[in-house]
C-alpha cells in the first residue's frame, strides 16, 4: 500500500510513534510518504519506499496567523495524486484530522475517493481538544474519520466523555521496536553520575506541570534518605526551575543531575535503576516503555493509560496521583533486594515486549485493510 502520514515532526510522543510505525511499515513492503513542515526527528533516512514531503506555509502581511491547515491540505492533495495515494493516516487530531477531511473532500471533487485513519494520542482530547474553541471542529473531524483509534483505552473512554462521537474507536497501543534498541553500549558511563554503590533513579519528559516533577523531588528526597543514590532528569521545560530550587531546600541539590534535552536517553537508561513517572495526565506513558525496555523498573502514578502499561508488581508499581509517600516506599521497597530488583528488571522487560512493535504494527495493518 502507499501510506500518507501527518504528524507533529517534534521530539512528542504521537510524532516519535508516527515516524516509528512508518519505518516498521516501510520493512513491511509499504510505500510511505510523510507530510508535515519539518523532517520528523526520529526520520533518519529517506529511502525508496520512504519520502518526505514538507509543507510550506508563505507569509502574507494579512494573515496574523499563518494559515498551516490550508497549506496542509492543499499539499496532501498534490501528494496523494502524484503518488497515487491509497490511505491517509494522520495522528493528533489537531489540527491535522481536520486538514485530512479538507483533502479528503477536494480529491472528491475529482473523483478520487481517500480513506483516512485518525489515531488520537493524549492532549488532542483532553486538553487542546476539548477547549470550547477547538471541540466542535475536532469532534466534527473524528466522526468524518474513515477509521478513529486511541493509543489506550484510557483515551477510548475519555474520547467518549468528552465528544459526542457517533463511531467506534479501536484500540491500537504505541509500542517499541525492541530489535532496534541500542542495549550494547561499550561503556555505560555509570560512574558520570554515580559512584559504584549509588543507585540511578531517572526521570525522562517535557518537564511540563502535568508531569509533577516536584513530586519526582519529593519522592527521590524520600528514597535517598534511605538508598544510597542519585536522581537524573532528562529533558527541558518551563518547570525545571521548581524542581531545582525545592532540591536546594530538601538540601539534596547535589544528587540531583539536570541533563536537559538529550538525543542519547538509551545511554541513560542503560545504568538506571528505576524510572519515576508520577504525572497527572498519561494517555499511555511512552517513556515508562521505554524504561520497561531496557529493563528499568518504573514508580508511577495509576493516571490515564498507565496502568495499562505499567503492571502493578511486575514491572513496578502504581500509586494514586499526588501520593509521594507511597511512590516513595514502593522504590525503596525494589531497591533495598538486589533479588527483588533484579525480578522487577526482568518483569519491566517481559511486559516491554507485549508491546513490541512486530505485535502493533499488523494492528494497523488490518484496520488499512478493512478501510480499503
Amino acid at each position: 500500500m502507499k501510506i500518507a502520514i501527518v504528524c507533529y515532526p517534534t521530539f512528542g510522543g504521537s510524532g516519535v510513534v508516527a515516524t516509528e510505525l512508518g519505518i516498521a511499515l516501510s520493512k513491511r513492503g509499504h510505500e510511505i510518504h510523510f507530510v508535515t513542515y519539518k523532517q520528523p526527528v526520529r526520520l533518519e533516512y529517506l529511502s525508496t519506499s520512504i519520502h518526505y514531503h514538507e509543507v510550506s506555509v508563505p507569509e502574507y502581511p494579512l494573515f496574523h496567523y499563518q494559515p498551516y491547515e490550508l497549506a496542509l491540505s492543499s499539499k496532501l492533495v498534490n501528494v496523494v495524486q502524484k503518488h497515487k495515494i491509497d490511505i491517509l493516516h494522520v495522528h493528533y487530531a489537531i489540527p491535522h484530522a481536520y486538514a485530512g477531511f479538507m483533502a479528503q473532500q477536494m480529491l472528491l471533487e475529482e473523483g478520487k475517493k481517500l480513506p483516512m485513519m485518525t489515531t488520537l494520542h493524549g492532549t488532542d482530547i483532553t486538553l487542546v481538544g476539548s477547549h470550547s474553541f477547538y471541540k466542535p471542529a475536532v469532534n466534527f473531524s473524528i466522526n468524518k474519520s474513515d477509521v478513529v483509534t486511541s493509543v489506550s483505552e484510557s483515551l477510548k473512554q475519555d474520547t467518549f466523555e468528552s465528544f459526542d462521537i457517533k463511531k467506534e474507536i479501536e484500540v491500537v497501543p504505541n509500542f517499541i521496536d525492541l530489535s532496534n534498541l541500542n542495549e550494547n553500549f561499550e561503556e555505560c558511563k555509570r560512574h558520570m553520575v554515580a559512584f559504584e554503590d549509588e543507585k540511578v533513579i531517572t526521570h525522562v519528559s517535557n518537564l511540563r506541570e502535568v508531569k509533577r516533577l516536584n513530586d519526582v523531588i519529593e519522592v527521590f528526597f524520600r528514597i535517598q534518605s534511605k538508598i544510597k543514590s542519585k536522581l537524573v532528569i532528562v529533558g527541558d521545560g518551563p518547570d525545571r526551575e521548581k524542581a531545582l530550587q525545592l532540591a536546594k531546600k530538601l538540601n539534596i541539590r547535589d544528587k540531583v543531575i539536570f541533563l536537559g534535552k538529550s538525543n542519547e536517553v538509551e545511554r541513560i537508561l542503560c545504568y538506571s535503576d528505576l524510572f519515576l513517572l508520577p504525572s497527572e495526565k498519561e494517555s499511555f506513558g511512552l517513556a515508562a516503555l521505554e524504561a520497561m525496555a531496557h529493563r528499568v523498573p518504573v514508580i508511577s502514578s495509576n493516571a490515564g493509560g498507565l496502568p495499562e502499561v505499567n503492571i502493578h508488581g511486575v514491572s513496578g508499581f502504581l500509586s494514586n496521583i499526588g501520593d509521594v509517600e507511597d511512590m516513595a516506599a514502593n522504590g525503596i521497597k525494589i531497591l533495598s533486594d538486589e533479588k527483588v530488583l533484579e525480578n522487577f528488571k526482568k518483569g519491566a522487560r517481559q511486559i516491554a515486549e507485549k508491546f513490541d512493535v512486530k505485535r502493533v504494527v499488523c494492528q494497523y495493518e488490518k484496520l488499512y485493510q478493512k478501510m480499503i
